[in-house]
């Protein structure tokens, strides 16, 4: 059986892994994301001695925070391109990878990707047409639509959608540095510690921050769902640790759609229509793992 490798390239942690699947993990290694030549060169020497000991790979699949090219027509295709990391703005990381271990290479955000992984093993098998969104360090979107995930000019960026913001009941700014108060600036982890002054997981259940970051999200998710109307949405990242967050935002969506959609799904299924991810924190670099099948096909 071919052995795939898959790099979950995050903005904080980098995920290796080799394998052909969940239950076929055969070797894994995190560490914390550092400049680009540090950390191709220890994700390169990982595949390289588990090659050695493991046997070949048959290509390796990049998820990566972004912005990013993944178009292959490019002349910049695989660059991680006008990200605001320091040090990372138009670096070759498809080109570096694939010249190093001479095997193919895919590449796509790692919203994507891990909506790849949800797909393929987790909470979205089965769909054609569905939306994953992460909310963590950041916010972002990953979609597939009639079976292919979704691509255009570049790549989904649902995290940096306008949504209303109330400053009276809200006087926080937003920290999204582009648009201070989209989604991401008044939502993702930072905003809630830069607003109540500890982090999200300091913050108990019955907090006052809870409900609106419920609003916030739900506002968010309808704006998704009324343009791409997704079968189902499946929400990770850290902030969505939060379990109790689930039921706030089901009802709070309900609520604002009001009546207008009478799917089943939403009406009497919304339980398991915004849903965890499946795979837990593993959807990215298993998502990595299915994209390099893909692009060793």
């Amino acid at each position: 059986m071919a052995l795939y490798g898959g790099i979950e390239a995050g903005g904080t942690k980098f995920v290796c892994a080799v394998g052909t699947g969940p239950e076929d993990v055969r070797r894994e290694v995190r560490f914390a994301t550092g400049t680009p030549a540090e950390s191709i060169a220890r994700s390169v020497e990982f595949f390289q001695e588990a090659q050695a000991d493991l046997g070949p790979l048959a290509a390796v699949g990049i998820a990566s925070f972004g912005p990013i090219d993944p178009d292959p027509a490019s002349a910049t295709f695989g660059y991680v391109t006008t990200t605001p990391k320091p040090g990372w703005a138009n670096t070759d990381f498809v080109g570096q990878v694939r010249r190093a271990l001479g095997v193919p290479v895919g590449f796509d955000t790692d919203v994507n990707v891990a909506a790849l992984g949800e797909h393929r093993w987790g909470a979205a098998q089965g769909l054609n047409t569905f939306i994953y969104l992460t909310v963590g360090t950041g916010i972002g979107g990953g979609a597939m639509v009639n079976g292919k995930l979704v691509h255009g000019l570049m790549h989904p960026e649902m995290g940096h959608i306008r949504i209303p913001h109330d400053r009276t009941a809200d006087p926080f700014a937003g920290c999204c540095s582009y648009h201070g108060d989209c989604l991401e600036g008044l939502a993702c982890g930072p905003a809630i510690a830069a607003r109540w002054g500890v982090s999200a997981t300091e913050l108990g259940p019955e907090h006052p921050a809870w409900d609106l970051e419920a609003d916030y999200l739900a506002n968010g998710l309808v704006n998704l769902m009324l343009p791409v109307s997704p079968q189902r949405i499946v929400m990770g990242g850290g902030v969505m640790e939060q379990e109790h967050l689930f039921p706030r935002i089901r009802r709070r969506v309900q609520e604002l759609l009001n009546g207008y959609i009478q799917a089943e799904a939403i009406v009497h299924g919304i339980d398991a229509y915004i849903v965890p991810p499946a795979l837990g924190n593993r959807s990215g670099a298993l998502g990595a793992i299915a994209l390099a099948e893909l692009a060793a096909s």
